[in-house]
């Protein structure tokens, strides 16, 4: 019997529940006016990249036969997952309905996925 690769399932399992939240359609969000004066939205974006981030550079943490150094992986998946963002606030604005484009909430994915690399560095790779 095969064993399951826990940070591989976690990773994929983490993208496919990302892209289901960031392609509800705006009717099916709540709507509390309270949790805008705290940035709520902008918060959950980076929480969703930074652990995004995370998962993947943990799957290639246990990877033995990465030709090249960790840094430069990690940071190639802080930067697709940077990538990923943008082209999800594109696909909110032009096929999700009662989304729209929103630049507060790149910022917000590309400093989630920066803190995933920086926690990850810490967290992987041994000096």
């Amino acid at each position: 019997m095969r064993r399951i690769d826990v940070p591989l399932f976690l990773a994929i399992l983490w993208l496919i529940i990302s892209v289901i939240l960031l392609t509800l359609p705006g009717s099916d969000l709540p709507e509390e006016s309270w949790l805008d004066g705290i940035y709520f939205d902008k918060w959950v974006h980076v929480g969703m990249f930074a652990l995004l981030t995370f998962l993947w550079c943990w799957v290639m943490s246990k990877r033995k036969s990465v030709a090249v150094g960790l840094k430069t992986i990690f940071f190639e998946i802080a930067l697709s997952a940077i990538v990923f963002g943008i082209l999800m606030e594109f696909v909110q604005r032009y096929f999700v309905p009662g989304r729209s484009f929103d630049i507060g909430d790149m910022i917000a994915d590309a400093a989630g996925a920066l803190a995933g690399y920086f926690y990850s560095r810490w967290k992987f790779i041994k000096k």
